[in-house]
Order: structure tokens, then sequence, then C-alpha cells
């Protein structure tokens, strides 16, 4: 497999994890898109090998671990661009990214909220979502960096719609679940409690399930979508055992605190940030840049190497499927 890893902010805790997870799993097949003086740097510090493979975008000069870079927002942004071009060519199958810092991008110019945004740009896809996805539980949300206030007018029956259609599919094709369950929260407590405390159950996520349910059915490939369920307590229902009773193989949240409190709070150093929808494979860790402890012995790197084993076992079932294989 042909995996992309853009190193992202210098000074973060991007460079040391890249250099611990080729050192520690091994680096066939990947290139970094980075900058080689940082890396070599930073695997000098550690007392492990550099990446073998580095398409160097930035040429920084004394870049101090957990203190920003006057000239980092516009590297991570290169390592992006540098990536993207790659796989625009055909030349990656999959694409690990290391946290980027997005205020200091901003400041260089980058036009995108985040990752996902940009991504699903630049590879041309119609609809992408952001699944993170650990050992014990997947979520989906519906919504991701809005405040709170604007949620329910976010919210739209078709909106919602593709977003559960684009889960199922993704459990069924990437993760090999022959029979993807999916659950779908409610927004209110309750899940409105018959509207007494909200009519937008009844309004958008019903029908929204009922839509996702016969678009997928077109497919004629069994799925199961319920909801709206009660947001405190789908995630139990949903978490495997013995942290819940593993009912459901993803949890279709319908804003970006109400998915992801549950899977951090079960999953937080193995947790990854999965893109659903672009034609080629994208994970992160699911943290930001660290600043605070870039460049000591406290950085923890579970999540990215969960990021990078999980982008190597979904491009490989793709690639599976491409050939027509027996799924992996």
């Amino acid at each position: 497999m042909r995996i992309g890893i853009t190193m992202g902010d210098p000074a973060g805790v991007g460079p040391e994890l890249v250099v611990r997870a080729l050192a520690v799993d091994g680096d066939e097949g990947a290139t970094v898109y980075g900058d080689r003086g940082v890396l070599e740097a930073t695997a000098r510090r550690l007392g492990l090998p550099a990446p073998a493979r580095v398409v160097e975008a930035s040429r920084l000069d004394r870049v101090t671990p957990g203190t920003p870079h006057e000239g980092g927002g516009a590297a991570q942004v290169a390592y992006l661009e540098a990536a993207i071009a790659a796989a625009r060519a055909g030349g990656l199958d999959a694409l690990v990214t290391a946290p980027i810092h997005k205020e200091a991008c901003l400041r260089a110019g980058f036009a995108f909220p985040g990752h996902t945004e940009l991504l699903a740009e630049r590879l041309g896809a119609a609809r992408v979502a952001m699944m993170i996805a650990g050992p014990r539980l997947r979520v989906v949300p519906a919504t991701i960096h809005l405040a709170l206030a604007q949620v329910p007018r976010a919210l739209t029956e078709g909106g919602l719609a593709a977003t559960i259609a684009l889960t199922a599919r993704a459990l069924r094709d990437d993760f090999g679940i022959a029979r993807p369950r999916v659950a779908v929260a409610g927004l209110n407590p309750h899940a409105g409690e018959g509207g007494h405390f909200g009519d937008e159950e009844a309004r958008i996520v019903s029908p929204a399930i009922d839509a996702a349910l016969m678009e997928l059915e077109k497919s004629q490939a069994p799925f199961e979508l319920s909801g709206p369920h009660v947001p405190d307590v789908v995630y139990r229902a949903a978490a495997a055992p013995p942290f819940g009773e593993g009912r459901f193989d993803a949890v279709v949240g319908l804003y970006h605190d109400q998915a992801l409190i549950p899977v951090k709070l079960l999953d937080f150093d193995e947790a990854v940030n999965v893109t659903l929808g672009l034609p080629i494979v994208r994970t992160s860790p699911d943290h930001g840049v660290a600043y605070d402890v870039a460049g000591t012995d406290r950085v923890r790197d579970g999540s990215f190497r969960a990021a990078l084993r999980l982008a190597l076992a979904l491009a490989a079932r793709r690639a599976a499927l491409r050939e027509g294989s027996p799924a992996l």
C-alpha cells in the first residue's frame, strides 16, 4: 500500500508521532510530506531512525517543539498540498494527516475549516463525513464545527439522510461489516419526549432515517437503521462490552460534542478520525498539535499509530474489493 503522511505542525507533536510510528511499525510504502531537517532532528533527539522517504515541502530553521514557528502555518499548508497533488495523480492509496494548527494555517491563507473540507474539494468528493472510530465505539457527527445555537437550523432531512447512508456504506465497504447497524441519536433530551422538548425528531430525524433506508435499499444489501434514539443512552447501547451492549456498529450524532464526548471518554488514546466519502482513505489521530507536551517524554502516540494501522487496513480492503477478491 502507498501511504502518504503529512507531518502537521512542525512545532507540534506531529514530527515525533511520525518518527515514532514509522520506527516502531515500519515505514515500507510510506512517504512523509514535511520537512526533512525537522524530522531528522526529531529522530536524533529520540534515538530513532528518520523516515526513509520524505517529500520536502519546507526547510525551516530553528524549530523549537512547543513554540509556534513563524513559517509553520505556510509549511503545514504546503505539506497538505503536496500530498493532495500526489493523491490526485494516483500515487497514494491512503493519507494519514498529523495535526495542524488551524489558526496558523488560516493566517497563511488556508481557506478551509480543516483537513476534511480541503480534501473534499481537492479530491472532488460530493459528500463527506467525519467518523471517529475506536475499538469500542464508532461515531459520526452530522454537523461538526458549528456553534450549538446554529445546529437546529443546520440540520436538514436531506443532509442527515445523506450522512446516515454514507455511514452505512462505509461500514459495509471499508470496515467489512456484512449487515451494518446504524443508530441515529435524537437532538433533544429524551429524543424530544413526543414533542414536549422539541419537534426536530419528528420533523427531521425520522424522515431522514426513512429516506436513507430507501436510498440504501437500491443496493439490495442488508442494512439496519434505527432511531431517533434517546441521546444519553444510545452510546452505551452501541459501545462494545463491557462498556455497553454492542447493539450498533456506529452512532450518527447530531452535533459535535454529542458524538465525540462518548468516544473520547472510552477510546481517547486509540480513536481515529476517518473521512468518509473520499476516493482515497484518509485517517488522522483524534487530537490536536499538543504544544504543551511537544518535545517532552509525555507524547502519547497511540492514536497516531492506530490511524496508520487503520489506513493500511482500509486501503487493503478497498484494493481487494476493486480486484474482486474475498473480503479481508
